[in-house]
């Protein structure tokens, strides 16, 4: 497999776990795309039309400012991204990252966590985005093994 990347957001930790099993499963450097301001419990309550996940996620122009502008994209052909579906597409922070690198010549590998939602509009959205070639992705539950996900990796085309 070429040197490859995963680079993931996660609220809750969940996405976090996956993201570092694929990432020692493969092999892979681990970056986490974090927030300026971190997301609060408050935050993520989607069913309060105010939190400001759902502010973010009914405009599909917002894009939260990164914590950091560090991440190794450039050292790498393969980037795996990480993060929990919401409103069945990618979070805008997601978005942030992708306009923040230069992804021109590189694969991006969406994969995600959620509680039954699939990828529903990333792949695409994120194909726009980061000017990359999107490879199919895939959601994995929280408790998805390294072994399920090094089998994963080893049925794409990379």
């Amino acid at each position: 497999m070429m040197k490859s990347l995963v680079a993931f957001f996660s609220a809750s930790g969940v996405t976090a776990s996956v993201a570092a099993r694929l990432a020692r499963g493969v092999g892979a450097e681990l970056y986490e795309i974090a927030p300026e301001t971190p997301y609060t419990n408050d935050d993520l309550n989607w069913m309060d039309k105010s939190a400001r996940s759902t502010v973010e996620m009914r405009d599909e122009a917002s894009r939260p400012p990164l914590q950091n502008h560090d991440a190794p994209v450039k050292d790498y052909d393969v980037i795996f991204v990480g993060f929990p579906i919401w409103w069945y597409r990618e979070p805008s922070i997601i978005d942030t990252f992708l306009e923040a690198y230069d992804f021109a010549g590189k694969t991006v590998i969406p994969f995600a966590t959620s509680g039954g939602s699939g990828l529903g509009k990333a792949p695409a959205r994120m194909g726009e985005l980061s000017k990359a070639t999107i490879l199919p992705g895939r959601v994995f539950p929280p408790k998805v093994s390294e072994r399920e996900l090094k089998d994963w990796v080893r049925s794409l085309p990379i």
